[in-house]
Order: C-alpha cells, then structure tokens, then sequence
C-alpha cells in the first residue's frame, strides 16, 4: 500500500458509504504506467489510539488537512513506522524499486518524479479553503491550514502543524507547532520541532505576534509578542528583564512580550509591550 485519498473524511458515522464508494469506484483499476492498482476502501479509526495501518495513517493526514482535528488533537505515535517511503510524481505514488525500471515508460508518458519520501504534498491530496500556498512543495499533507493563511515561497509547514487563524507564514512550522490567529512568520524564521532529538516542548505561537525574519524559537510564545530579527530564543537562553537574569523558558507562553538584543552589550532583553501586536495586510489574507 502506497498512499490512501479521501476526499471527504468526516467525524462519526458517514451518512451514505455506499454512495460515497460508488462514486469512487470509476477511478479504481490498474495503472499500468506506474505498475500500481488503484482499490477503494473505507476505513473507520479510534483518534485516540496510535495508527494501525499506511491506510490508518492517511485517514489521520487528512483529518488534520481537512480541518477535522487540530495539530496535537489526534494521536500519531509511530505514525513513521506505517509510511513507506514513496516515489512521487505528477501522476501519482510508485513504489520506489519500480522507479528505475519504468522511467522510461514514465518519461513517455509525460510523468515526472517530484520527490521521494514518506510525505506528500497537501495539495495532491486536499486543497484546503481560502489559503494560498505559493510552492505546494513546501507544505505536506497532515499541514492545518486555516483560511485566510498564506505561505511564500519560502514558508515550510509540516505534517501536524499549522494556523488558527488568517496568518503569514514565510518561515519554517514543524510539527507540533499551532499558530494563531493573525501572526507573521517572517522570512527565514525558524521554530522548533521535537522530531530530530529535540526536547518535548510542543512549541505554540499565539494571535497578533511577530517572529521576525531570520529569528527562531524553541520556546512558546503569547499573544501580541514580537522576536525580532535574527533573534533565536531557545528555552536555556539567558534573558534580562529589568535588574534580573532569567532563562527564557521562565517566559515561555506569556503574552504581551518583545524579545530583542541590546545592540552595546549583546544581552538578550525581554520587556512588556502595551497595547495589540501586529496587523497584517487585510488585503493579502482576504
């Protein structure tokens, strides 16, 4: 099993599975170019309990993309183990060992290997509603994505992470990460995930703030916050805030809050900021 579409997921019961399946059905058989078989199926899952099939875990992908469940609200515990490592192309999934051998006939076809890797793309699977997404390369299927988001050529989302909101993002999401409403990512920006080894602090951002271009995060941030550029804020860094030293992670979550360094002395400062954060452009994000 190489990947799994379900075009329209939904909590609880379907109401009519044989219809939903009828309508599929006209796209099941043999795909001889690409040496795979096209099946359809139908799949019921616990969200509570670990994925238990490459079918189990797509269904889970796509209740994510389709806006079913947020980021860290369904379980994904060995999630990697289910995932075959895929060839992809324009005309769909190949099983790696058969790569090689049909690139010949996959050429005259006019279908073009895109990647290799146990992710797809969001978008061969769900174009979600009201976002816009400038290189659909960037962001893989799982990415939630609500309306009102857009993600530059150089933003990256991965699988169980994504917005609450309208929000910018041209910089790296990794997973675990949830992005409030009407925050920027800015350009080159990094947050960091627990998949490489990491600690197990599912990093979260809130609404209205700013990490600014080339900045980074391994702690949590509140609403109306701003990092500013080229600034990584990790949770042993060593911050000021008035006449004491703290560690950042002591901060992590807290609204309201503008992380920066002092231009004389290179300290990391922390102080309170009044009033909202940053407004994005309405006319982008419309």
């Amino acid at each position: 099993m190489l990947d799994a579409w379900f075009p329209e997921p939904v909590l609880g019961a379907p109401d009519d599975l044989d219809a939903a399946r009828a309508a599929l059905e006209s796209s099941a058989g043999p795909d001889e170019r690409r040496g795979v078989v096209v099946e359809t199926v139908s799949l019921t899952i616990d969200a509570d309990e670990p994925p238990a099939s490459t079918v189990d875990a797509y269904l889970r992908l796509h209740a994510l993309s389709h806006l079913l469940v947020r980021p860290n609200e369904i379980n994904l515990d060995g999630i990697f183990g289910h995932l075959p490592n895929v060839a992809w192309t324009n005309a769909g999934p190949v099983h790696p060992d058969n790569a090689a051998r049909l690139l010949p006939q996959l050429k005259r076809h006019g279908i073009q290997l895109q990647g290799l890797d146990k992710f797809p793309r969001l978008t061969d699977y769900v174009l979600p509603a009201g976002v816009r997404i400038a290189d659909a390369s960037r962001v893989r299927l799982g990415a939630h994505l609500s309306p009102g988001t857009t993600v530059m050529h150089e933003g990256f989302v991965n699988f169980n992470a994504g917005t609450l909101g309208a929000s910018m993002i041209e910089g790296r999401v990794s997973q675990g990460v949830v992005i409030g409403d009407g925050t920027d990512i800015g350009g080159g920006a990094s947050i960091m995930g627990t998949l490489s080894g990491g600690g197990t602090h599912r990093v979260s951002i809130g609404a209205r703030t700013l990490l600014g271009a080339n900045a980074g995060i391994g702690i949590s941030l509140g609403d109306d916050c701003v990092v500013e550029a080229g600034l990584y804020v990790t949770a042993g860094t060593k911050v000021r805030v008035g006449d004491e030293t703290v560690k950042a992670g002591d901060l992590s979550g807290r609204d309201g809050i503008l992380f920066r360094r002092n231009s004389l002395t290179g300290a990391v400062e922390a102080s309170a900021r009044a009033g909202v954060g940053v407004t994005l452009n309405e006319a982008l994000h419309a």
